[in-house]
């Protein structure tokens, strides 16, 4: 995982390298809670509404995108997740930082994750 400031890079001109590195860029809105920020990417990922919101479907999700972009030979995916202060001083800043480290580990450069210090 990567990591910048707000005042170094805009999500514009992280999403423009991104797309001159032939990458596809997804945004992950700032979200001030682990609650919000599970539903947040549950979007962003098109979870089934059924199966719930917790870490271990956020786990197995970007698995599975990590297994569809090697599979279905598309472009590899950079994330890039907008973190706001606030959440950082949250105990499940880690816990998130973890999971999104683990699954870039997984797929092996097909999935990556920029954090942008808010």
């Amino acid at each position: 995982m990567k990591i910048y400031s707000a005042d170094t890079w805009t999500i514009e001109e992280l999403k423009d390298q991104i797309d001159d590195a032939g990458r596809r860029a997804l945004v992950i809105p700032a979200a001030d809670s682990q609650r919000a920020l599970l539903e947040t990417f549950s979007e962003i990922l098109d979870v089934q509404e059924d199966s719930g919101v917790d870490l271990d479907i956020l786990h197995d999700s970007l698995h599975d995108v990590a297994d569809a972009v090697a599979d279905q030979d598309q472009a590899p995916v950079t994330f890039i997740w907008q973190v706001p202060a606030g959440f950082r001083a949250d105990r499940s800043f880690g816990v998130f930082c973890e999971t999104l480290q683990d699954a870039e580990s997984y797929a092996a450069g097909s999935l990556d994750v920029v954090a942008v210090f808010l």
